[in-house]
């Protein structure tokens, strides 16, 4: 009978630590879910666990899948929560400050004025918590150059960010000061910036890209359909680039040119084993939709939609296709 407690606190000690078990794999498959695009999966095991008495990491994911499927509010409550419960960790207040961003960005004026200054705090905070972030750096560099000073911003800040970034990854250095130069109008050396990009990254099929945007913004559509082929060419060299066959379709959809190579790069992409939350699967298999659908194959644009709403069933644009 003197042993019945302490055989009760095992039992309770083992209950905790399999059911922590349980939680940290359910965290790992709801991860991976994400980056793969399967928004439907991942959302199913994470409901659980971002619960009242949930982890940090739990609310964190789950407002990532919210923000893939562009559920903004959700992805901003969730980032909250996430922040709540651990302050002390930089990607969660970067995380927010993403969702309060893509929330301003469709609020009326006085809202995004608001909002404006808390994502300006919230990517401060991620660089203060980590300032050997070069993501945090490098959002908080976009936010200074193109935001006024009265909500937090200025080029002379971004300036000091890109300095901070020479140190922790000279390639997204170059990157900041060419969107800097951009900013002001100096096209020469934002160009020059870009390229010193690509000559200098492990990875040059995605700078090729940031290249093909700045052609886009100065509407040099030869060079800009050159950059794209360019970056398609290097992604296909390089397994780690999946992403760049998705950013350089979403180009060529968004200035409606060479509709053919966009859908080839898409096909390349969700064929790839580098799929990533930056670029979900379920958006690409909605563009492509779209695009089969210009082509005249509406079989294979319905089998694109549908593929599409397998991975995420409330994901609006699929929704809306005909």
């Amino acid at each position: 009978m003197k042993m019945l407690p302490a055989l009760l606190l095992l039992t309770a000690a083992s209950t905790l630590a399999s059911a922590q078990s349980s939680a940290s794999a359910q965290l790992v498959q709801a991860n991976a879910a994400l980056q793969a695009g399967e928004a439907d999966r991942a959302m199913a095991l994470l409901i659980p666990l971002a619960q009242p008495g949930g982890t940090a990491e739990a609310f964190n994911l789950k407002c990532r899948v919210e923000y893939t499927v562009e559920h903004w509010d959700q992805a901003a409550e969730d980032c909250e929560q996430a922040v709540k419960l651990d302050a002390q960790n930089s990607d969660h207040h970067l995380w927010l400050a993403r969702a309060l961003g893509a929330k301003a960005s469709r609020a009326s004026f006085l809202i995004a004025f608001k909002l404006a200054k808390r994502v300006c705090a919230e990517m401060e905070e991620a660089v203060r918590l980590n300032p050997r972030s070069a993501d945090a750096l490098a959002n908080l560099g976009e936010y200074d150059y193109t935001a006024p000073a009265v909500v937090g911003g200025g080029i002379d800040k971004a300036e000091g960010v890109a300095a901070q970034l020479d140190k922790i990854d000279p390639v997204r250095a170059h990157e900041l000061r060419g969107r800097i130069a951009e900013h002001k109008k100096d096209y020469a050396t934002a160009e020059r910036e870009y390229k010193l990009t690509i000559s200098t990254a492990a990875h040059p099929a995605f700078q090729w890209i940031t290249l093909a945007r700045f052609y886009q913004g100065q509407e040099r559509w030869t060079e800009m359909e050159a950059a794209v082929r360019s970056g398609q060419s290097a992604a296909e060299h390089d397994k780690h680039a999946g992403v760049a066959f998705y950013d350089g379709a979403e180009l060529l959809i968004n200035t409606n040119r060479d509709s053919a190579r966009a859908a080839k790069m898409l096909e390349e992409y969700l064929a790839c084993n580098a799929k990533s939350e930056k670029a979900p699967a379920f958006v690409a298999h909605t563009w492509l939709a779209r695009l089969k659908k210009l082509s005249g194959d509406k079989a294979a644009a319905s089998r694109e939609r549908t593929a599409a709403l397998a991975l995420a069933h409330e994901y609006r644009p699929a929704l809306e296709l005909n």
